[in-house]
């Protein structure tokens, strides 16, 4: 068992923590938001209102953060707060300079540092189907390896650096990609005839049926967008994909696409729906 403060407890983080607590470990969740702690309270977790001094009590901070504004708040925190030998494993979607930042101030106070993005929404969250992505310190990961299998059957350790965080943009990008392709097939073939069911019975039937395709098929068949992921988090991370790759000089069409589509939904209304909308607005628009 082990003792763990979880910083974050949105939609992704409780799920995440509650799986922890159900394995055995003592988990305490802080969050800044009264609602949260109280849905954490809820969930059996103990919760802390004092982030400095449950650092300091907890030798395992994991961190579940919406940006690169609140890692570089809770990177501040840790430095200034948690024990020297302390581990700090965050698994926020954020850019890999604000994440590099974060991992060198709390390494100069002698906390070890795991970067662990996760793939996957809320849903697959809740039921354990996560996939983690980490890099950092590898004495730490392979100290506590066995908490990422409390959240999903696949991990990848992948570098002594900020791997992690280019592989979550990575895939990121192939599933914005797919939501955009997806919007200009469906127009195309509806507009050329094709009845919408029938359309979605060949494209689930094709060598593009990937598994975002299939996942998203039943919501979309229904013309639903209730949000798994919502309009205005995907132009975030698309910022992200596209902020790294001019870092790197990768030229980005397909994700400049992507973004253009997104900021088209949001700007019609849509920022609180699933990304997928795209979709929707794409079906109304003529060329």
């Amino acid at each position: 068992m082990k003792a763990i403060l979880f910083v974050g407890v949105g939609k992704m983080g409780l799920p995440m923590a509650r799986h922890l607590h159900a394995a055995g470990h003592r988990v305490t969740a802080f969050d800044l938001s009264a609602d949260r702690r109280a849905a954490a309270a809820a969930a059996g977790l103990v919760v802390a209102t004092d982030l400095a001094a449950a650092l300091a009590d907890h030798p395992l901070v994991i961190s579940s953060l919406p940006d690169d504004d609140a890692l570089d708040a809770v990177s501040h925190a840790v430095a200034g707060h948690a024990a020297s030998g302390a581990t700090w494993i965050d698994t926020s979607t954020v850019s890999p300079e604000a994440s590099r930042a974060a991992a060198a101030r709390a390494g100069a106070c002698g906390v070890a540092c795991l970067r662990a993005p996760v793939s996957g929404n809320n849903t697959m969250a809740e039921r354990a189907a996560l996939t983690v992505f980490a890099s950092g310190d590898r004495v730490a990961y392979d100290a506590h390896e066995s908490l990422f299998a409390c959240w999903g059957p696949q991990r990848f350790y992948l570098g002594a650096g900020e791997e992690a965080r280019y592989a979550k943009l990575a895939v990121n990008l192939l599933i914005v990609g797919t939501s955009t392709m997806l919007a200009e097939a469906l127009a195309l073939g509806e507009r050329g005839g094709l009845e919408w069911q029938a359309l979605w019975n060949v494209i689930e039937a094709s060598a593009a049926a990937s598994p975002i395709v299939k996942a998203k098929a039943p919501a979309l068949r229904a013309h639903d967008y209730t949000p798994t992921f919502t309009v205005d988090q995907m132009r975030k991370d698309v910022a992200l994909i596209r902020g790294a790759a001019r870092a790197l000089g990768v030229a980005t069409p397909v994700a400049d696409v992507a973004s253009a589509a997104l900021d088209h939904a949001a700007a019609g209304g849509a920022a609180t729906e699933d990304y997928a909308v795209v979709i929707r607005t794409s079906r109304h628009n003529p060329a």
